[in-house]
């Protein structure tokens, strides 16, 4: 299944019962006076945040989501029964608009977390509510209010602790393919990667950390190009973010030098908070460099990148270096949690 980021969905909340009308006829009590009960109060509509969902894509076949209306009041003073309230479960790591208004109603960063997104009708009054001294027999109710409506816009940004950040066809996909049970697109055309792909890399049986493989960034992502800001957000969530670099692209690419430094603006451009987070370098395909030329290639595009954050040379397709980049970032992510 695709991974998607962002759904629109319809909540409305139930609607209040309507207060009752009503009289006691018994036998041998001639006046029993109003006994009309309360209507009961809508449902509400609740999101709930579940870990076990990492997409959106359900809810672009089930838009609707409605809680139920609260019953209408009865005579001998019985009120109506409460609606029942509608929970409806996103993943961990949503963010809630209201599509009208783009106003945000709320985000949910923990499991089993609740977001209240429309109100219930308030229950409406029967004729009991309204005898007194001066009038004794009131044939006068109330109808219950109307639940909440509207629209929402649902967000998610991966949720992910590294995240694979490049042009496109830097690599990333066939990274994420090298050290997780992931399996996203790979071919040797850019654009390849549509969607945001995670990946669970396991380290051993009790130590693992989760890699998002993020579409390729142009320049002028940042205003919208390309895909563009859409898949730029995934990164803010990100603990370390890998910059891969394609250090023998094919004939007619850019230098590797301006493709970075491309990136690099465009993540400026987006989030300061963005662009200062850990980065590492990640030299990739030098499988595709002579031998005896790689490592004095490798370090004079350092030297030219003036780079002097962490760095790896791998081949992704070869999966060679990839084993150590691995551990290197768990041990960091361990690093950090401390």
């Amino acid at each position: 299944m695709k991974f998607v980021d962002e759904a629109t969905i319809r909540v409305e909340a139930g609607d209040g019962g309507n207060g009752c009308v009503s009289f006691r006829r018994e036998k041998y009590i001639p006046k029993g006076g109003p006994d009309g009960g309360d209507g009961g109060d809508g449902g509400s509509v609740y999101l709930v945040g579940d870990e076990g969902l990492n997409t959106l894509a359900d809810f672009r076949h089930k838009r609707m989501h409605r809680a139920q209306r609260g019953q209408n009041g009865m005579g001998r003073e019985k009120t109506g029964y409460k609606g029942e309230d509608r929970f409806v479960e996103v993943p961990v790591g949503s963010i809630v608009y209201d599509d009208e208004t783009d106003e945000c109603i709320g985000e949910l960063v923990k499991e089993g977390e609740r977001l209240l997104v429309a109100q219930g009708g308030f229950h409406g009054l029967g004729n009991t509510r309204f005898k007194s001294s001066t009038n004794r027999a009131p044939r006068r109710s109330t109808n219950g209010s109307l639940g909440e409506r509207r629209f929402l816009r649902l967000e998610l940004k991966v949720l992910a602790d590294v995240g694979l950040l490049g042009m496109p066809n830097a690599g990333k996909s066939s990274l994420i393919r090298a050290v997780s049970a992931a399996r996203p697109r790979v071919a040797d055309y850019p654009f390849t990667t549509l969607h945001p792909n995670l990946g669970v890399v396991r380290v051993d049986d009790s130590r693992s950390f989760v890699v998002a493989d993020i579409p390729g960034v142009i320049e002028g992502a940042a205003e919208g190009a390309g895909l563009g800001i859409q898949f730029l957000k995934h990164l803010s969530r990100n603990r370390i973010l890998l910059h891969l670099l394609d250090v023998a692209p094919i004939e007619g690419m850019a230098d590797p030098v301006d493709e970075f430094n491309k990136v690099q603006a465009e993540l400026e451009k987006f989030s300061r908070e963005l662009a200062e987070l850990p980065r590492w370098l990640i030299l990739n395909k030098v499988d595709l460099l002579p031998e005896e030329e790689r490592d004095g290639y490798c370090k004079g595009l350092v030297e030219r990148l003036n780079w002097s954050g962490p760095l790896f040379t791998i081949s992704a397709l070869q999966k060679l270096g990839t084993q150590p980049l691995v551990y290197a970032l768990m041990e960091a992510l361990e690093g950090r949690d401390e």
